[in-house]
């Protein structure tokens, strides 16, 4: 009989003429053959899958799968009409399998995730999900045609997503009350900022002019001790790396010392093992040229007399061996002992650099802890003289002794010089007769004398004669000390 299947069936037909199974949407049914209709249709399994996360969170996963077989590929058609097809896709055996697929793949994969990994990324926790089931899947022939993850929902007992939904909404609420106290807070500090700012800006004035002198004070020391300090460190650099030098060489020098003593001692035990073999020699001709002479007479004192000599030869190279070990032995000895003395030296030299490193540097803790103790000394003193920085650096000058200082200086300045310091008078001018034109040139004509007077007596020099000269009645309204 010719059968024809519908639109979501497929024809499965065995028998004669065919060794495992044919699958077609239309064919003949031959006699000794049987045949049967599977649906192809996608089937919705619904699931909430029971989970742990990372840290020991359980979870109910809600999940919707649709699920059917792979309708594109011959040979998944083949699994599922074997496999599957023979059952119900309804059934609790087909059901069950798919959930066992699902829920295996998903503990895993929850397992290797922690909970914010998965509340934050469900779409790659989704993806990573659907990924693994359909390679389970495969072998069955099925398909996912698609996979909806609903919201991730709390276990009796452990309310985790209840709890994070509290902390949102209490971090929500607290960030506006934050926001509402800051605007508040910004509208005082701006009215209490406009009253200060005309403060500050006449101390700035003043605190910058004391800053700008201490500061110039301050660098040019704080220059010199950074030059020094440079100068010091690169001092003790070259000296680390002299001693570096130093010790390579040492080390260099024990070592061909030892190898050139050690070929020594080598050449002399090598001549003194061939002088033993050729005095074994010398001493074995001897002996068989005196067995040979006295084997008539004497064989056997002649006998006698060859085992004594060869027992002595035997013992005289054994005597020169154990001669020659003994001289490399203490050769070995004195090279170990170079060795020793030239690690000693250097670890003396590392320790004497390594201390005084360490000396430096608390030398430079002490400038630097000396320097936060004035800082603070200064900041006590301004806040003791209310931020006047005027009698700060008046109390600073008079502690310091600076006012002693100038007055020293400037009496060193003028010591010896012997000045003569002239005064005088032209009268004030008022009550004479003329107009003011001729009151102006007659004030230059009575401001010449005492000048001329003046520059004599300051220099010793006369005016020249066609301007005037110098007489007794020029001192008339002269006072001099």
């Amino acid at each position: 009989m010719y059968k024809v299947a519908s639109a979501s069936k497929y024809l499965v037909i065995t028998g004669v003429g065919i060794s495992d199974i044919k699958i077609a949407k239309k064919a003949w049914v031959l006699p000794g053959q049987s045949y049967t209709l599977f649906d192809v249709s996608p089937v919705n399994y619904t699931f909430e899958v029971q989970a742990m996360s990372a840290e020991k969170l359980p979870f109910l996963l809600p999940a919707v799968f649709t699920i059917g077989p792979r309708i594109d590929d011959q040979l998944s058609l083949l699994k599922y009409s074997k496999l599957i097809a023979p059952h119900d896709k309804q059934s609790n055996h087909v059901k069950e399998l798919v959930q066992g697929i699902i829920e295996g793949e998903t503990r895993v994969l929850a397992a290797s995730m922690t909970m914010e990994e998965i509340f934050k990324g469900s779409k790659d926790f989704k993806q990573e999900v659907f990924e693994k089931v359909q390679l389970e899947l495969n072998q069955f022939g099925l398909l996912i045609y698609n996979a909806n993850i609903k919201q991730l929902v709390d276990i009796p007992g452990h309310e985790y997503f209840s709890y994070l939904g509290q902390k949102t909404q209490m971090e929500a609420a607290n960030q506006t009350r934050i926001d509402v106290a800051e605007a508040k807070m910004k509208g005082e500090i701006g009215s209490k900022l406009r009253e200060g700012q005309t403060l500050q800006n006449a101390a700035k004035i003043d605190a910058e002019t004391m800053i700008i002198s201490t500061q110039r004070l301050g660098q040019g020391s704080k220059e010199e001790i950074r030059v020094k300090t440079e100068v010091k460190i690169f001092e003790n650099e070259r000296e680390a790396e002299v001693a570096d030098a130093n010790a390579d060489l040492a080390k260099k020098k024990a070592a061909w010392a030892r190898e050139a003593q050690m070929v020594e001692v080598d050449a002399i035990k090598a001549v003194a093992l061939r002088d033993a073999e050729l005095q074994k020699e010398v001493e074995s001709m001897n002996a068989l040229t005196q067995i040979e002479k006295l084997r008539a007479e004497f064989l056997s004192k002649a006998s006698v007399e060859y085992e004594t000599k060869v027992q002595e030869a035997n013992s005289e190279l054994y005597n020169k061996q154990k001669s020659a070990e003994a001289f490399l032995y203490e050769k070995q000895k004195e090279s170990e002992a170079q060795k020793a003395t030239a690690e000693a030296t250097l670890y003396t030299r590392q320790q004497a650099i390594d201390g005084e490193l360490y000396a430096k540097t608390k030398e430079a803790e002490g400038l630097k802890a000396m320097a936060e103790a004035q800082g603070f000394y200064l900041r006590t003193l301004l806040d003791a003289l209310g931020g006047n920085y005027a009698a700060l650096r008046d109390y600073l000058m008079i502690s310091g002794g600076m006012f002693q200082e100038l007055a020293k200086i400037n009496a060193q300045a003028v010591q010896g010089l012997q000045p003569k310091v002239s005064i005088w008078t032209t009268g004030n001018g008022s009550g004479e007769g003329g107009n003011n034109a001729m009151k102006e040139i007659a004030g230059v004509y009575k401001m010449l004398p005492p000048l001329f007077t003046t520059v004599h007596e300051q220099t010793g020099m006369f005016p020249p004669t066609w301007m005037g000269t110098l007489s007794d009645s020029t001192h008339t309204n002269m006072k001099k000390s």
